[in-house]
């Protein structure tokens, strides 16, 4: 059997994997109707995504690489550092916006502008390649409540806005919530996300490249705020499987698992985290389409297992609404509600599936 034809059974397999789940439910004879004719092109669908992963070759052209200087040499991260760090950072980013503009890369020339703006805190910041970045929202030394944000597939500088956005739409939950808490939010774009349709986005490689510096820069957080201050890691699609990775003894009060495929482990006690873990689906989250197993194709582990939000895992299991995948931290929605609640430590208000 050649390679494309293994992957497109696998491909079907994988597909009728979730058909074959979904056969026990009662449904109405409407519903089953609609299951008949959605079957064929789910099956299609998820063959061609399987396909499209494992065979499109690696070695395609990839973007030259983005001219930008190297990260800001800084003290060490404490509260009297933390205006150098920002000043610092900020002048980074001004002098990766001047680099590319020269290299006629206006796109990300205003992305880095956008992040030298004197009104940013930015922790951590390199213009070069996809890019990297940490940013701040709030008075990070004074808050007792901290919510640190794990992004998933095709984060970049380049999309970073997007990624701002749910940490912005967070921050203004918390102060509406608890205008007189002391809050802040971080969004660390910490590490190289694969992109939606790769090969890498199947296995943990990435988010095993990534854990280690998500646990680091969770220990530099302590260096800022001490021991007192309660930090929540909010992790979404492919950020669950970093999250997951990173999540032994990791210095955290709560896990949260959004728009999950899985995190490489069978249960919540599998993680091995002494934190509180959550996790939510809203109801039009593909997701919830995507077999949630793990596999050994051509050698390589694809897949992260056991699904968040199913009984089996143990987490706790909170409303997220009818968002789809990029709809968590939407305002007024359901699940926005709900991870402000936990982020503020008011676990009885968070309201359940």
């Amino acid at each position: 059997m050649g390679v494309v034809d293994a992957c497109a059974e696998t491909g079907t397999a994988v597909a009728d994997s979730v058909e074959r789940g979904r056969a026990g439910e009662a449904e109405a004879p409407r519903a089953r109707n609609k299951r008949r004719r959605t079957g064929s092109w789910r099956r299609a669908l998820l063959a061609a995504f399987v396909i499209g992963a494992v065979v499109v070759p690696l070695s395609a052209a990839a973007r030259p690489e983005i001219p930008a200087p190297a990260p800001a040499a800084l003290a060490p991260l404490t509260e009297a550092t933390l205006a150098e760090t920002y000043a610092a950072n900020g002048a980074n980013a001004a002098e990766a916006s001047r680099m590319a503009a020269v290299d006629g890369d206006e796109r990300r020339a205003a992305a880095d502008r956008a992040m030298a703006d004197p009104d940013r805190q930015l922790l951590a910041y390199d213009g070069r390649g996809p890019g990297l970045a940490a940013e701040v929202l709030g008075d990070l030394a004074h808050a007792d409540r901290i919510a640190v944000l794990v992004p998933g597939s095709d984060t970049s500088l380049d999309t970073y806005d997007r990624f701002r956005a749910t940490a912005l739409n967070l921050r203004r939950q918390l102060t509406h919530d608890a205008p007189n808490s002391r809050t802040a939010v971080v969004s660390w774009l910490g590490y190289d996300t694969p992109r939606t349709v790769s090969a890498t986005v199947l296995t943990a490689d990435r988010a095993d490249q990534a854990a280690p510096r998500l646990r680091e820069f969770i220990r530099q957080l302590r260096g800022i705020t001490g021991r007192s201050a309660r930090i929540a890691l909010l992790c979404h699609s492919y950020g669950t499987v970093v999250c997951g990775r990173a999540a032994a003894g990791l210095d955290v009060s709560d896990l949260v698992l959004v728009g999950s495929p899985g995190t490489g482990a069978d249960s919540a006690a599998g993680l091995r985290t002494s934190a509180r873990v959550w996790a939510a689906r809203g109801a039009d989250d593909w997701v919830g389409d995507v077999p949630h197993v793990s596999a050994d194709l051509f050698g390589t582990t694809v897949g992260f297992g056991t699904d968040p939000v199913s009984p089996e895992f143990g987490a706790r299991v909170f409303a997220a609404g009818a968002g789809g995948h990029s709809d968590y931290f939407s305002p007024g929605s359901a699940s926005l509600a709900n991870l402000a609640r936990i982020v503020l430590g008011e676990t009885t208000e968070v309201t359940h599936a």
